[in-house]
């Protein structure tokens, strides 16, 4: 029961917002899970991935607005 308490700190105040954002919670794990399952690795591994590519096009849109 202490996972539900951590429902009173979430910013929504409404049962609509909390509805919503508790589905949003569980959909993105099951995204994850998704993910997971599609590239065949762990979790930590595809988010250093996603860190990597993200870091890498950050880097690369820094570069362009240095030459622009």
């Amino acid at each position: 029961m202490t996972r539900l308490h951590g429902l009173a700190k979430s910013p929504t105040r409404t049962v609509t917002t909390q509805n919503n954002h508790v589905f949003m919670s569980i959909y993105a794990v099951f995204k994850l899970e998704c993910l997971n399952i599609i590239h065949k690795t762990n979790h930590f591994a595809l988010r250093a991935k996603f860190f990597i590519r993200t870091t890498q096009q950050a880097y690369t849109e820094l570069q362009n607005l240095r030459t622009a």
